[in-house]
């Protein structure tokens, strides 16, 4: 099943898309997608839902994230060890944490908004995990049954503000629309294994990544379980988990996001993504 969120930013509806590619209004099922409604629950009510007496959403209309909101947005570095190696990084023994300022999320297709004086901003490509159960020292065994779906992200970081100003990662990784997200969150049983995914990202037309989450040094359910043991996860919660290379910053010289490029990307059956670049002045 697919769910997203369709309408003007702020005012966005729940919705899912039906057998024949329609996208459904089910708000008259659930308020919104979010810490509040996430659960198994909600996905047995849609599913027994008669989605063809549903309202369709506007054509044309406006994909909003993936997720209302999110009570943390979670992120592992240097998940893909020949990303590791273009950024000249060693291979982490466990994995890197960080955290995306959940004000960040954004739609899939929105402008992407460089910081004032931005010179080094950056893309990456990565699966995205929404937790659908609390995990409180979850095993590697049951991490995945904790899942509620996947979704397409685009870690969108400023390279200088994450590792030349100091401080932790989430000064580069957490400007407004820095964490695209969507257009859905396939839920979980329609991913059979995430561990075998491509994944692509383009700028101005022109390939930059190419990858498989195959190659992960980190697995989702090892991602999972491993969080459990230092915080308590909660639904809703979003993980994205790493990209693949080919990221501005590994290119001989460095190549930066700069007002008017266009990037588009994709991962195998959850989507893609087209995302303007616009400089705030």
């Amino acid at each position: 099943m697919k769910l997203l969120r369709f309408g003007k930013k702020g005012k966005e509806n729940p919705g899912v898309v039906d057998k024949g590619g329609v996208v459904r209004d089910v708000s008259s099922i659930v308020s919104d997608f979010g810490p509040e409604t996430i659960s198994p629950a909600l996905l047995r009510a849609l599913k027994k839902a008669d989605l063809s007496a549903l309202p369709a959403a506007p054509k044309n209309a406006r994909i909003g994230s993936a997720v209302a909101r999110t009570g943390h947005f979670i992120a592992i570095g240097l998940n893909y060890a020949d990303h590791a190696a273009e950024t000249g990084a060693p291979i982490p023994k466990e994995p890197i944490v960080f955290s995306k300022a959940p004000s960040c999320l954004s739609g899939p297709n929105d402008d992407v908004l460089l910081p004032k004086g931005s010179k080094k901003s950056d893309w990456e490509v990565e699966l995205a995990i929404i937790i659908g159960k609390t995990c409180d020292y979850v095993s590697e065994d049951d991490a995945l049954s904790h899942v509620f779906g996947y979704a397409l992200c685009n870690d969108v970081s400023e390279r200088e503000y994450q590792t030349e100003r100091g401080g932790q990662w989430i000064k580069g990784k957490s400007a407004p629309t820095f964490g695209p997200l969507g257009p859905w969150i396939v839920t979980a049983d329609e991913i059979k294994d995430p561990q075998k995914l491509d994944m692509f990202l383009d700028v101005n037309g022109k390939r930059a990544q190419t990858g498989n989450t195959a190659t992960m040094i980190f697995t989702v359910k090892q991602i999972v379980s491993y969080l459990s043991q230092f915080m308590v996860l909660e639904p809703g919660d979003v993980i994205t988990t790493g990209t693949p290379p080919g990221v501005g910053l590994g290119m001989k010289p460095p190549k930066f996001l700069k007002n008017g490029d266009e990037m588009h990307l994709g991962i195998a059956g959850l989507g893609e993504q087209r995302q303007k670049v616009v400089a705030r002045a």
